[in-house]
């Protein structure tokens, strides 16, 4: 049996009050949302929380609202809110794609974008999402706001930017005209962490080349995007020859290591045809999109 180190709970009436809690009880002192990532690791001692300090009544922060050109999600939002959204769908469906392979029903009923965001999982989908998406973070804290993209607030495996009396509110994807974005995942099984996974988003120019394009790997020791693909790709019309390309150079900047997921070579091989794949498809819903 795994049972948790003893703790404290309190619960949460307002971003101010949870902001004052987290000051009031220190360093010792966890954020609950979802609980599906801290839940386990408290239970396995990995995680030694005096208090819990939950944020479920915090609806302030469950939300998704289009303003202008940016998509705003609030931290609190549900996996499940997000793949039930139309606007989520017809703007990011990369986002549709990771949340259909995240899980199970149960945890995305609970789990929050806010709550994967911050754990920072090398092997968590919403990571590298946001990451091919250019997404901003909004952080509240005792200093008032502030706004960090993605390669700032993700520091590395596990680590994020936010400090320990700061609570991430709110997730800002940018809205840009023709484009297209998808994800693609290898899993053991239905539910499981991901083999290897890619996503990207590209937009493109009026004459159909790539404006600009992005893309990301999961699970395999990419940090940040792979920036020598997306050179490739920009200013390049789509093709397979040159999704092949973009897909050789994501592969050799990643860094799998070998566990009871699959050997390097494999992980490789996946991180290769996977960015070929959603490649193909992002610059099919762009070009889909400027159709339209």
């Amino acid at each position: 049996m795994q049972i948790p180190a003893a703790f404290d709970y309190v619960r949460a009436s307002s971003i101010d009050d949870a902001l004052a809690l987290l000051q009031q009880h220190g360093p010792e002192s966890r954020v609950l949302a979802g609980g599906h990532s801290l839940l386990p690791m408290m239970k396995l001692r990995l995680a030694r929380p005096e208090w819990l300090i939950d944020i479920n009544e915090l609806t302030e922060l469950d939300y998704i609202r289009q303003d202008a050109d940016v998509l705003r999600v609030g931290a609190m939002t549900r996996h499940t809110t997000l793949l039930e959204s139309s606007d989520v769908g017809r703007l990011f469906p990369i986002v549709h794609d990771a949340e259909q392979v995240i899980a199970d029903p149960v945890v995305r009923n609970r789990g929050t974008i806010g709550g994967s965001l911050c754990q920072a999982d090398p092997a968590e989908d919403l990571s590298t999402v946001c990451r091919v998406l250019r997404a901003e973070a909004v952080i509240r804290g005792p200093g008032g706001e502030r706004v960090l993209r993605m390669d700032e607030f993700h520091r590395g495996p596990y680590e994020t930017a936010l400090e320990q009396t700061e609570l991430l509110c709110e997730v800002r994807l940018p809205i840009r005209q023709r484009s297209g974005s998808a994800y693609e995942k290898v899993e053991r099984r239905v539910g499981d962490w991901a083999v290897a996974a890619a996503g990207a988003a590209v937009a493109l120019a009026p004459d159909g080349t790539i404006d600009d394009a992005a893309v990301g790997l999961t699970a395999v020791g990419l940090e940040g995007t792979a920036t020598e693909a997306e050179a490739l790709l920009r200013g390049k019309r789509p093709a397979e020859e040159l999704f092949a390309e973009a897909g050789r150079a994501a592969a050799a900047a990643c860094d799998p290591v070998a566990d009871q997921r699959g050997p390097v070579d494999y992980k490789r091989h996946l991180a290769d045809e996977l960015t070929r794949r959603v490649l193909r498809r992002a610059c099919e819903r762009a070009g889909a999109e400027q159709e339209g």
